[in-house]
């Protein structure tokens, strides 16, 4: 075992005693010995065993643990002590810029035990709120996370957007000036925005393809090289990128073979054969078939929906007309409840805010007591005179207890608008008990919407176990609205099982959680999720009018 291995090894166990606050002179005399053995001349593993505790800086106990690890490779006390830690807590311990002092309070204070959790609290604006953290630490906390997970070479549609139409503008910039009547497109994952990019895919139809496949190679932005059959190269940030250059009478067919997943292309051009098409409508044409969406396009039932010329008419951005689950000061949020609903009424245009600042059980979010919340809603009386005809739903993110009853009273429930019931603790439930615990909640009449149903958080943290059939079965049956959250990093319900809810007659709500006037822009990425599940704008709630929704909220309360 190399010096530097032995090092890392008692700095991670100084680390995690820090974490357990076993006594402060040990936690020092190992985190010296990591310094030292770190900087040590000589190899530790070419040292005499029984010499160790000689080396300056080492004494007997010191030098037991490097022999131990010199001859098993491990420490027992280090694994103890792990095995005492959740493993997302370890992970944390990783992320550069934060010792353990500041993990202890995230982990004890703020009961985030995952580099997922922790990441959406800085979404959130929540650490703020604990001892020693300010704005500009969170901020650091919230890059340093995006760095790490960048490493993995995975990537959230949102993290890769701005970058993908930057290097669009490039390429479409440079082909001006070496193939002018050239095509250049997006295509695969982007181009059906998926929710995790794996990678990023551009198509050049071009008339001079040797001339620009010669010239790409010198195409300083992005170092490509020449590849099987494209050009590849991945960014620093490890986001793999491929140019593919084809001869311009065949970019529609090529643009379309790189676009849809490989059930549907195989599947269309059973029906098609080659071309050339002069677009891509030609192409599903020839096929027999309504023009498919490239949102749509990932081999499910959309070929068939498209023979029958059923395919649903997707969503838009301009089909919201308000926005639904919503935070503020009152809260955890950043921005006040006036600010926020002057933002959506005169910068986004919309018709209607739905608030839902936490409940009381959010104690970590300043959740709302029953006093606060007969406070909040004298404000919103306000607010609705002076904004009028915009309009202010009075809301609640109610969280689902364990045993899922919500954590008000039917007396609190049936004084707001809306009832959002979500989870927000005990993640670790199995699938039986966890569905037991969602059913419970959409049973109660209360009910309105449920929020983030599976609590996932992309890249990040599994969403808990459920039977989807079911809940969506009792959301069916309950008359209860499911959330897709539109928060890139949760994007939940999964647009997997939106034909599903769809088919069952289930309302879904494109929401965007925002805990600040920026989070509204979110809606962008719960939009893309619902297209891909086949989401039209009579099924979706905020796309209701003021009037319909209005009386939506009160047919549900009566």
């Amino acid at each position: 075992m190399e010096n530097k291995t032995i090092a890392r090894t008692l700095r991670l166990l100084s680390q995690l005693m820090e974490l357990h606050e076993v006594n402060p002179f040990k936690i020092k005399s190992i985190a010296n010995a990591y310094f030292k053995v770190d900087k040590l001349p000589f190899a530790l593993k070419d040292k005499p065993l029984d010499e160790i505790d000689k080396i300056d800086g080492i004494g007997k106990s010191l030098a037991g643990k490097i022999i131990e690890l010199l001859q098993t490779g491990e420490l027992k006390e280090l694994n103890d002590i792990i095995g005492e830690t959740p493993e997302g807590v370890v992970e944390m311990l990783s992320i550069k810029g934060i010792g353990p002092k500041k993990i202890l309070i995230i982990w004890r204070t703020l009961g985030i035990e995952s580099m997922g959790e922790l990441y959406y609290a800085c979404n959130e604006n929540r650490l703020i709120e604990a001892k020693g953290f300010g704005l500009k630490t969170q901020e650091e906390i919230k890059n340093a996370i995006e760095f790490k997970l960048a490493a993995n070479g995975r990537f959230l549609y949102a993290q890769v957007e701005g970058f993908a139409n930057t290097v669009y503008a490039q390429i479409s910039e440079w082909l001006i000036k070496v193939d002018n009547h050239s095509s250049l497109a997006f295509a695969g994952q982007f181009r059906r925005a998926c929710e995790i990019i794996d990678e990023l895919e551009f198509v050049i139809g071009a008339e001079q393809v040797e001339e620009v496949q010669t010239r790409l190679e010198t195409f300083e932005p992005l170092s490509l090289i020449a590849g099987e059959d494209c050009f590849i190269t991945t960014t620093e940030a490890g986001l793999r990128i491929k140019v593919f250059v084809v001869d311009k009478s065949d970019f529609y067919l090529e643009w379309f073979k790189l676009t849809g997943n490989t059930e549907h292309v195989e599947q269309v051009l059973k029906l098609t054969g080659d071309g050339p098409f002069k677009s891509e409508e030609a192409i599903y044409n020839k096929a027999g078939l309504a023009f498919i969406e490239p949102e749509l396009r990932e081999g499910l039932d959309e070929i068939a929906l498209a023979k029958e010329n059923n395919l649903p008419k997707l969503i838009t951005d301009e089909d919201s007309k308000g926005s639904l689950h919503n935070h503020s000061t009152w809260s955890d949020g950043v921005h006040t409840l006036e600010q926020m609903a002057v933002y959506c009424k005169d910068t986004l245009n919309l018709k209607y805010l739905g608030i839902c600042d936490h409940s009381k059980t959010a104690v970590y979010a300043k959740g709302l007591n029953e006093q606060r919340v007969f406070a909040q809603h004298l404000e919103i009386d306000e607010l609705n005179k002076k904004l009028s005809p915009f309009k202010i739903f009075k809301g609640i993110e109610s969280d689902i207890l364990s045993d899922g009853s919500l954590d008000y009273s039917d007396e609190v429930l049936k004084t707001f608008d809306f009832v959002v019931a979500s989870v927000h603790s005990n993640l670790r439930m199995d699938e039986s008990k966890a569905t037991a615990r969602l059913l419970k909640a959409i049973e109660n009449p209360y009910t309105t919407i449920l929020g983030h149903p599976t609590g996932r958080l992309l890249l990040s943290r599994a969403g808990y176990s459920i039977d989807y059939k079911k809940v969506i079965d009792a959301c069916a049956a309950n008359k209860v609205v499911i959330e897709i959250n539109a928060n890139p990093l949760r994007l939940d319900l999964d647009w997997r099982w939106h034909r599903y809810a769809l088919e069952k007659g289930v309302l879904l709500s494109v929401n965007p959680d925002a805990h600040r006037t920026e989070g509204f822009h979110d809606m962008r990425y719960g939009i893309l999720v619902a297209r891909k599940g086949g989401l039209s704008a009579d099924k979706c709630l905020n796309a209701f009018s003021l009037e319909e929704i209005t009386e939506y909220f009160n047919a549900k309360r009566g």
